[in-house]
């Protein structure tokens, strides 16, 4: 049975920039869901049922064709969500260091220039999706998703450092249709000490 992660603080710990109420119903309720559903999808596959996430989004052209997109719809759910409330702290934000920063200024040219277009990645999404920075696992290259639903670079053959969710339920409560508020805000709590481990730990 799959289940999510509790989240590693409390509801509240990232006000002002993410409300307590967004918070609550995001994981207690849209987060949750998605594992019931998965759970449910696999209830006739014990063999899949057996397997984890990570090989569940990686075999999607292997799964039963009836039950396919409501794996990828909800495997992606959980596996989603779960990365995400790792990457963000209270009295975070700031930037990345380490081997992550070197990564991203080989790539970007510099911190300001990976966020402006990781913003513009994440703006310019249409409809509900995520914004993602993934590893090339061959190269160490750091690359740019925007990817619609619950889909992530673990599809595509990348691994997931940092995502940020773009559904309306993510942020609608607190900044309406106001997405690049809720994408500037965000930045004050993105765990740069998680995803620095995450960067380097990625294989």
């Amino acid at each position: 049975m799959f289940q999510i992660d509790p989240l590693p603080y409390d509801v509240a710990a990232l006000e002002p920039h993410i409300d307590a109420q967004t918070m609550e119903i995001h994981h207690d309720k849209h987060h949750a869901k998605y594992a019931e559903n998965l759970n449910k999808a696999l209830e006739a596959f014990p063999d899949w049922q057996s397997q984890d996430l990570e090989t569940l989004l990686g075999s999607l052209d292997r799964l039963p064709e009836e039950i396919r997109t409501t794996v990828r719809n909800n495997a992606g759910g959980v596996w989603n969500h779960n990365h995400f409330w790792s990457v963000m702290a209270a009295q975070a934000g700031g930037q990345p260091s380490g081997e992550l920063a070197t990564a991203i200024d080989t790539k970007f040219g510099s911190f300001a220039e990976f966020q402006k277009q990781f913003t513009e990645t994440a703006t310019k999404l249409f409809g509900s999706g995520w914004a993602w920075l993934a590893k090339d696992p061959q190269t160490g290259e750091l690359h740019l998703h925007a990817l619609p639903n619950q889909d992530n670079p673990l599809m595509y053959g990348h691994i997931p450092v940092l995502g940020l969710d773009v559904w309306e339920h993510a942020y609608y409560l607190k900044y309406h249709n106001k997405r690049p508020d809720y994408i500037a805000a965000w930045w004050n709590v993105v765990n740069w000490a998680g995803v620095g481990k995450i960067f380097e730990t990625s294989k």
